[in-house]
């Protein structure tokens, strides 16, 4: 899998993201996302808010999505390749539309 890496911005905020060749598509960090999504102002608070967002999702039965979900290195904020959750794009809707629910909902 021949990937190149990249720091998208999304209201100044960086996304990490991973083009894949064999696949023709980009991968979204979604920890990077929740963080953006949700205002977090660190890195860990918006793993923990993926964690448990990923927690509610997959007792609600959204397991394809998660299933669907790739582990991917991206650079982390140390420098170091890390593996983090990643989705494609139609995945990181699917995401971004169970934020957009639960804030409706709030």
């Amino acid at each position: 899998m021949t990937q190149k890496h990249k720091i998208q911005l999304f209201e100044d905020q960086k996304v990490r993201t991973v083009w894949d060749d064999e696949l023709e598509e980009w991968f979204f960090s979604i920890v990077d996302v929740c963080g953006v999504l949700t205002e977090q102002k660190t890195s860990r608070g918006a793993s923990t808010y993926w964690a448990v967002l990923k927690n509610r999702l997959a007792a609600e039965g959204a397991d394809e999505l998660l299933t669907n979900c790739k582990r991917l290195k991206m650079r982390a904020a140390d420098g170091k390749m890390r593996y983090t959750d990643a989705a494609d794009t139609e995945q990181m809707f699917r995401i971004i539309q169970s934020f957009a629910h639960r804030y409706h909902h709030a």
